[in-house]
């Protein structure tokens, strides 16, 4: 079975830390601690696994995100990838050919995920029955350490 696994991006950027650097990869953006929690997991237990932004959507480890933003899904902010595009490149990066998706993130994330992948794909959330992010943090560093996964809610 093939599996993708998403995991959200975060507020936290490096030009929070080093406001002159530029435009970077994707993999060393993004500095919260969730998900540098949630990038460690998907690192763990998946082959391929992406970044979520609500203003660039789909990153790879080495896309390079231009510079600092503060946009998330749930805001109405013109900056948000409207769904026909995400949609759009997740056929272009080829994430529709996974058999599961598995999302990191919470229930802001699930109608991106229906809207993207339809009912055709799997989609698993392993910390829907985790409330705060504080137990979630927990739940995967955990797993991690024990070297399991944790059970998703589809």
């Amino acid at each position: 079975m093939k599996k993708l696994c998403i995991i959200p991006c975060g507020a936290k950027k490096i030009w929070d830390v080093d406001p002159t650097r530029g435009p970077s990869a994707a993999i060393d953006v993004y500095l919260s601690p969730f998900h540098q929690a949630c990038r460690t997991y998907a690192q763990t237990f998946f082959y391929d696994w992406v970044i979520l932004s609500a203003k660039h959507g789909f990153l790879k480890e080495q896309d390079i995100v231009p510079e600092n933003y503060d946009v998330t899904f749930g805001m109405r902010h013109p900056e948000i990838m409207p769904l026909h595009k995400l949609e759009a490149q997740a056929k272009q990066k080829q994430l529709l050919k996974y058999d599961e998706i598995v999302m990191l993130g919470g229930k802001k994330y699930r109608p991106v995920m229906k809207s993207v992948f339809g009912d055709e794909q799997m989609i698993v959330y392993p910390l829907a029955g985790y409330r705060g992010i504080g137990y979630m943090l927990q739940a995967l560093n955990r797993a991690v350490a024990e070297g399991r996964e944790i059970e998703g809610a589809v």
